[in-house]
């Protein structure tokens, strides 16, 4: 199932992928780092929703409290808990 979830405090401002049961999908961030967002989803792509979290919860980006990163691993838990209680 695809999912966009709206990122707060970072310089994308959506994310959107694929959920497969717990497994993430063809992630694409919109606005932020080209490049580096592009990696990001890149080596993410077929990790589940377990296994993002463990990399990429809690990286902060300069100053702010989060990241696109972390942004992202709040935007799966969220879509596979939101998947899970139906």
């Amino acid at each position: 199932m695809r999912h966009t979830f709206r990122t707060k405090k970072t310089c994308s401002s959506v994310i959107s992928f694929d959920l497969e049961g717990n497994v993430v999908k063809n992630v694409v961030f919109t606005g932020g780092c080209n490049g580096n967002l592009k990696a990001i989803s890149s080596l993410v792509d077929g990790l589940t929703v377990e296994e993002i979290e463990n990399k990429v919860r809690g990286i902060k980006c300069g100053f702010k409290d989060t990241s696109c990163s972390d942004q992202l691993a709040i935007a799966v838990r969220s879509a596979y808990e939101e998947e899970n209680t139906k």
